[in-house]
């Protein structure tokens, strides 16, 4: 397996297939990275890399971008991976109703979709697309009718804008019938210009704590599942959250096809050339690994 000098077993991979989007959310961290690269990581390094990993125990993969439905290619990606135990995507939503099906069939599992606001005008403040939103809703429903289940929708809090319509997003999902996980999402403030959209985290935990009939933490990273008027809400807190590193199992690949061992830093990565041998690969893995600190320490 690999296991990095603190004793954290990879068990994931993330990989942001591309830097291209169709949105320009006010919070985007990119994925940490902050250069575009010259040229996006090709599908046979892709390929190679989980392959490669997978022979470590690594059993999950998440695809990530910028919008990963930006590339042509992603079903082709998807259905030449080796068997995984769960194989997912973050997306926007906006392309997804037309490639729902096709996604599902490739070997796709299931999908987070990024829904900042169920307010058209918030939507489109945080967005700056005044189009997208109904995409996005077909979308949502598209992905269940293709059984990329549970659907998680992601919204991460923003003060001011979209603070106020948490009690409108659980009776949205409500309708779902336990489809769609409602995801709150503690903003990251990557670029140093969005820190006056920061929430009272502590405060939304109160709230929630106070209205559910039943709450739930995951053993991994200190996240609360609360159950409220019969839908699922979870509370995600990457923010000074030692257990949230402490208990990472994740190593991420860039847009560019490097290995980033942390989100938060880019002192550390590990490039992979294109023409990697396995062996390389496998070697370029560990290499990554070991690389690997927690960020928040206790």
């Amino acid at each position: 397996m690999l296991t990095d000098r603190y004793g954290r077993v990879i068990k994931s991979l993330r990989i942001s297939i591309t830097k291209r989007c169709n949105l320009n959310c006010i919070y985007c961290h990119q994925e940490g990275e902050t250069c575009k690269p010259e040229k996006e990581i090709s599908k046979d390094t892709i390929v190679r890399i989980v392959s490669s990993a997978t022979g470590f125990g690594v059993n999950k993969v998440k695809f990530s971008g910028g919008e990963p439905l930006m590339r042509s290619d992603f079903e082709e990606i998807i259905a030449a991976l080796p068997a995984l135990k769960d194989i997912s995507a973050t997306t926007n939503g906006i392309l997804l109703a037309q490639r729902a099906a096709s996604l599902a069939d490739s070997g796709l599992d299931r999908v987070n979709v990024s829904v900042p606001s169920l307010n058209k005008e918030h939507y489109k403040t945080i967005t700056g697309s005044s189009h997208a939103y109904p995409m996005v809703l077909g979308g949502i429903d598209a992905a269940i009718d293709a059984g990329l289940t549970p659907v998680k929708l992601n919204m991460v809090l923003l003060k001011g804008i979209n603070d106020s319509g948490i009690d409108e997003a659980i009776k949205f999902i409500a309708r779902y019938d336990g489809n769609v996980i409602l995801q709150l999402i503690e903003l990251m403030n990557f670029k140093n210009n969005v820190s006056r959209f920061m929430v009272d985290i502590d405060g939304v935990e109160k709230m929630l704590g106070s209205r559910a009939t039943q709450v739930s933490e995951r053993s991994m990273h200190r996240r609360k599942k609360y159950f409220i008027d019969g839908v699922e809400v979870e509370l995600v807190r990457p923010i000074d959250n030692s257990k949230f590193c402490a208990n990472c199992n994740r190593l991420r690949v860039t847009a560019g096809g490097k290995l980033k061992p942390c989100l938060m830093r880019n002192d550390n990565l590990v490039d992979i050339n294109e023409n990697a041998t396995p062996d390389e690969i496998r070697g370029l893995l560990e290499k990554a690994v070991m690389n690997r600190e927690p960020y928040y320490k206790g």
